[in-house]
């Protein structure tokens, strides 16, 4: 299925979780927010298959300032 990562364009398998989609980005499951499709993905979906051609905002927390 295709979904839009960060303005990306990604080809993903059918069912893919917000979990597994972090796993394949190589990014962390603790310091990170999820939006799909403009809402805020709460973490207790991140199980759940993510909707074919859904637009994922992926936001990471960084230190500093």
């Amino acid at each position: 299925m295709e979904l839009t990562v960060n303005g990306e364009d990604r080809q993903v398998a059918d069912g893919t979780s917000a979990t597994t989609l972090l796993e394949q980005l190589g990014l962390p499951d603790k310091g990170v927010a999820i939006a799909v499709n403009g809402a805020v993905h709460p973490r207790s979906h991140w199980g759940e298959a993510l909707p074919a051609y859904a637009d994922i905002e992926l936001l990471t927390a960084v230190q500093g300032g």
